[in-house]
């Protein structure tokens, strides 16, 4: 498998309590880490990202702004996932709130569309999690 060629790096307040809700509900595993700088890298069938814990009482080394939640304002990271029930099922068995509920939309892609079945939710420090299921569909026909 070729390795991701982008891979968000999430500055987290608390990488245990990430960790939990990455690698619980999410479904998401540990590919490596760095528990000595608490940092990770995880993965869920080809989504990768890497988490990286804020240090207490001095500013990251790449921090560009004061560390105010929710943290990645204004950017959602769609996640594809072949299936949404069990992350419903195990957001709901931990009483998480979703951002949105599911619902089924369908987006033009060039001359086609694609139907996923999607939701939104927040991790622990607010960054907003879109995962989405492809749904079948057939192709948009073309305009006469």
């Amino acid at each position: 498998m070729r390795s991701p060629v982008l891979v968000p790096e999430l500055m987290v307040t608390d990488i245990a309590r990430s960790l939990a809700f990455w690698c619980g509900p999410c479904g998401f595993h540990v590919l490596f880490d760095r528990q000595e700088e608490g940092f990770a890298c995880i993965e869920r069938d080809g989504s990768r990202l890497m988490l990286d814990e804020l240090p207490l009482h001095r500013p990251h080394r790449w921090e560009v702004a004061p560390t105010e939640r929710p943290f990645g304002r204004h950017v959602n990271f769609e996640i594809a996932v072949p299936a949404l029930e069990p992350i419903l099922a195990a957001l709901g068995a931990l009483n998480w709130p979703l951002f949105m509920g599911p619902e089924t939309r369908t987006y033009r892609v060039s001359d086609t569309s694609v139907t996923v079945r999607q939701f939104l939710v927040q991790d622990p420090d607010g960054y907003l999690l879109r995962f989405s299921q492809e749904l079948d569909e057939p192709e948009v026909p073309d305009a006469a």
